[in-house]
């Protein structure tokens, strides 16, 4: 549970960051009224537990350790850009907030809504959180973005917003946060002459060019090129999940990260049989013709610093990127393990639900190793399938917009299963194959709790419904669940082949009739869920973090 000298730390800790940022937001907080909302605000902050980022870094040199420095610098700053994207005037509702309580909350989730209630205002006075949150003006319609003909109204790095006469504007980032990514670029240029591995100095230089231009393709192709960097950073708009109207505009955001090399090491094989499994995928020749790229890289690493999207609500255990199709296309992707907050979501998170959830005779297969694969062939599922429809529609998250990342979610988890069971048939990969089943079961209920905002969430519950559909699982007359391993294989090929065709045929309806139809949660579920919060097991982690926490 949350201690109170945790807040007290962590307003403190926010508190530092910059406040130099003076952006123009459509929203209107000029005159906000705000008041507590219905659920005690302890409550809410119960839904996380705080774990203290940190990592071993005494085998980092003096250079090196000044550049994780100036990277958590650089972060700060994404992390502003990302509260001006995410809700608008960051010191407006933060002013207008109950409490300190409350605008710890508010620091968690980058606003007043909650996000793991499905983005409810969680106080009184403020108005539902925008599908587009800050990108959009608040009154355009879908009809009327259509409509617009401006060049770059899709593009990843411009907001909309509307002329002297209210008509559609487009601004590029790099010209909205002009002051903002400039001190930020000078940071990565400066941890540039830091560096002493030839790619990460490539990379930072070219990362520090992009803020200015918005162009990230030269430093994504860079930083596919990196194997050897003890130290990362992964930094800029990179996810599209904040904008639930259309899913074109990234956020920003930031990781700082120390890589295990014994663990990387361990790790490196299993990039090497993407070709061959994507040739078995379960759905005919058109749907898998797309080639992974054989550069692909895999590895583990420890996070010191997170800022903006993915410190948002639920944080990132893992990650697979660059997001271009073209560097997928021509390198692969980089997947990298955040093994230091994975272990903390296991301890804190999924064992105490699997002893509330999992049946007894079950339990002795939730393993952190599990957890770990499970994590890890999620971010390796992410290369697998189809990037381009087959009628040439466009790329798939063109064609099935707001719905293209869960839809992304539900495949990499469901290939993280079938990669699984291909390796372990191999002999490539130890362990119970009822281990990874039974960790992934548990995994549902750890994720499901993250709500119908994110995309992980929905993607899960579309899983949980599906299953529960097939078989896949029982619920047992004491309240836990008990996993059939045969139905779950049957029911996870037949999921994979579903979701592969709606991403080949860029089935926008298609996409949004199974959203409606499975993304929810019934009745008998929540009631599940609420025994896990009535029992004091946290929804997810925060993160008290810095150079004061690493020691520097």
């Amino acid at each position: 549970m949350m201690r109170v000298s945790f807040w007290i730390v962590f307003i403190a800790s926010i508190a530092m960051l910059p406040s130099c940022i003076s952006m123009e937001t459509e929203s209107n907080t000029e005159d906000l009224a705000v008041e507590a909302g219905e659920v005690p605000v302890q409550d809410l902050l119960d839904k996380y537990t705080t774990v203290a980022l940190t990592s071993d870094l005494s085998h980092l040199t003096g250079k090196q350790k000044e550049m994780v420095g100036k990277a958590i610098e650089a972060a700060k700053i994404m992390d502003d850009l990302f509260w001006y994207e995410a809700y608008g005037d960051k010191e407006a509702i933060l002013t207008a907030m109950p409490d300190d309580d409350y605008r710890a909350f508010a620091k968690i989730n980058y606003g007043p809504y909650d996000r793991l209630a499905n983005n409810a205002p969680f106080v009184s006075g403020v108005a539902d959180k925008p599908a587009g949150a800050n990108y959009y003006p608040a009154d355009m319609t879908k009809a009327e973005f259509e409509a617009a003909d401006l060049t770059d109204k899709t593009s990843l790095y411009t907001f909309l917003r509307r002329d002297e006469q209210g008509a559609l504007i487009t601004i590029p980032y790099h010209e909205q946060f002009k002051e903002e990514v400039a001190s930020a670029s000078k940071l990565l240029m400066e941890a540039a002459e830091l560096a002493e591995d030839s790619g990460l100095k490539t990379y930072l230089t070219l990362r520090a060019e992009a803020l200015l231009n918005d162009d990230y393709q030269p430093s994504d192709l860079a930083w596919m090129d990196m194997k050897t960097n003890p130290i990362d950073i992964v930094i800029g708009p990179i996810e599209t999940y904040e904008d639930q109207l259309f899913g074109y505009k990234a956020a920003h955001e930031a990781y700082v990260l120390v890589k295990d090399l014994e663990w990387s090491e361990r790790l490196a094989k299993y990039a090497a049989f993407l070709p061959a499994l994507q040739e078995g995928l379960p759905v005919t020749e058109v749907y898998k013709q797309d080639k992974p790229g054989r550069d692909a890289d895999l590895s583990a690493y420890d996070v010191v610093y997170y800022a903006g999207d993915c410190n948002s609500g639920s944080k990132t255990i893992a990650i697979n990127l660059p997001n271009d199709e073209e560097v997928q296309q021509q390198k692969g992707s980089r997947r990298l393990q955040l093994k230091n907050a994975m272990r903390a979501k296991f301890e804190k998170i999924m064992l105490p639900i699997a002893d509330k959830l999992i049946t007894p005779e079950q339990r002795d297969f939730i393993t952190f190793d599990a957890f770990f694969g499970n994590t890890m062939f999620h971010e390796v599922a992410h290369g697998l399938g189809i990037k381009n429809t087959i009628d040439g529609k466009g790329t798939v998250r063109e064609a099935l917009k707001e719905h293209a990342s869960a839809l992304e979610e539900g495949k990499a988890d469901i290939l993280g299963l079938y990669m699984i069971k291909q390796l372990h048939e191999q002999g490539e990969l130890e362990g119970d194959l009822r281990s990874y089943y039974t960790t992934f079961m548990a995994g549902i209920f750890r994720s499901v709790r993250f709500g119908a905002s994110s995309a992980h969430g929905k993607a899960n519950m579309i899983r949980f419904n599906y299953f529960a559909e097939k078989g896949a699982f029982q619920r047992l007359e004491d309240g836990t669940y008990r996993v059939d391993f045969a139905k779950l294989e049957e029911a996870s090929t037949s999921l994979s082949q579903r979701i592969l065709t709606l991403q080949g045929n860029g089935d926008y309806e298609g996409v949004a009739s199974l959203v409606m139809e499975k993304g929810v949660i019934n009745a008998q579920l929540q009631s599940d869920l609420d025994l896990l919060l009535a029992a004091g097991i946290p929804v997810d982690v925060v993160f008290n973090q810095g150079t004061e926490v690493l020691g520097l």
